[in-house]
């Protein structure tokens, strides 16, 4: 069987978040379970990391690459991560939904492709 090299990288900074909101490990975890299984993700496992006296980072491993974000909740400031290899899976999509349940004040996002040879800025 022939394996592509072929994939999908999303990133977003986003920017005027509810300090409460980005410092709670627990339910961003919980959201971000929610939408990779919305998305068809194969979820291998979920680190989560509440960093005192606030902060949070959370990882997860998947099937198809990663999904991560990092918040600093004191700059209302949170940075997503979505790689997902091959064609099956959109990473933007992941990120869409993501953005609409945190509803931030300013976000920048730049998708990449990657594993073509060099890596393409879509966005």
């Amino acid at each position: 069987m022939d394996f592509s090299t072929y994939g999908r990288h999303v990133v977003a900074d986003i920017w005027g978040m509810n300090f409460e909101l980005i410092n709670d490990a627990e339910l961003l975890q919980k959201w971000m379970v929610a939408i990779a299984k919305m998305c068809c993700l194969t979820i291998l496992s979920v680190k989560a990391y509440k960093f005192e006296p606030q902060g949070v980072t959370i990882l997860m491993m998947l099937a198809e690459s990663h999904f991560s974000i990092h918040t600093y909740p004191e700059k209302g400031f949170v940075a997503i991560d979505c790689y997902t290899c091959g064609e099956e899976v959109d990473p933007s999509d992941v990120v869409t939904k993501f953005l609409a349940i945190l509803k931030p004040d300013q976000c920048y996002v730049k998708k990449l492709l990657r594993g073509l040879g060099d890596i393409k800025i879509l966005e």
